[in-house]
């Protein structure tokens, strides 16, 4: 089996060689370089093409969410997971919706941090439904209304089917639990997903929550939800 090739980017040489004693000790796993400032991702990208990035937030110079937004603009970018001291954060939701796929906390069990590079490694989010929808609570304030008018008019897209599969999988569930509650295979979950991903310019099933969180969908399906029980 090929190694996951991963990128250390921490600005704390301590967090770095924990991290990389960690990560180095699994067979799977390959430490291809590490940086100490979000400055300095491009080139090492460039230069040592990882599959993912392990991403640490807050840096003094380039800080981890503009070394994302860079990295996930650029075609075939490598994976981002993110790491940070805190469960719920503006910060954390603004690396989601740049492409991020997953953030680990940075006091997580070694072997967490493990699963979750090999996850995304592998295609899947980082981000349990109960995680994601902590942050969604999270994602208020005086932005709130310009972005849902402008996640409503992306989601104009969609026909309505996708529209189903996008508030399903913003609901936290599986393919095979959409499969089941939309009685559709899960091959055609799978390919209502990516032309979703398509249609919308997103990086992954995150960034459809999220986007499905936005324009209000979750609550207008919670809403009928609750009218079709009484």
């Amino acid at each position: 089996m090929t190694a996951i090739r991963l990128l250390l980017v921490d600005d704390d040489p301590l967090v770095r060689a924990g991290l990389s004693f960690m990560m180095g000790g699994a067979d799977d796993i390959e430490i291809v370089g590490e940086a100490a400032d979000g400055g300095e991702v491009e080139a090492l990208v460039d230069r040592t093409r990882p599959d993912v990035v392990l991403m640490d937030l807050r840096m003094p110079a380039v800080d981890g969410l503009t070394a994302t937004e860079r990295l996930r603009a650029r075609q075939d970018a490598p994976q981002v997971v993110v790491l940070t001291t805190f469960h719920a954060d503006e910060q954390v939701l603004r690396a989601l919706r740049a492409g991020a796929a997953g953030f680990v906390l940075k006091d997580t069990p070694p072997a967490e941090i493990l699963a979750a590079v090999r996850r995304v490694a592998a295609g899947d989010p980082v981000l349990s439904p109960t995680v994601t929808r902590q942050l969604m609570r999270h994602a208020v304030g005086t932005a709130a209304d310009t972005r849902r008018t402008r996640a409503r008019d992306r989601m104009a897209a969609l026909n309505d089917r996708e529209r189903e599969v996008a508030v399903a999988v913003g609901r936290g569930l599986s393919n095979a639990e959409i499969a089941t509650g939309l009685f559709m295979s899960v091959a055609t979950v799978k390919t209502h997903v990516s032309r979703i991903l398509a249609k919308l310019d997103l990086n992954n099933r995150v960034q459809i929550a999220l986007l499905a969180y936005d324009a209000g969908l979750l609550e207008e399906d919670r809403l009928e939800g609750e009218q079709e029980s009484r």
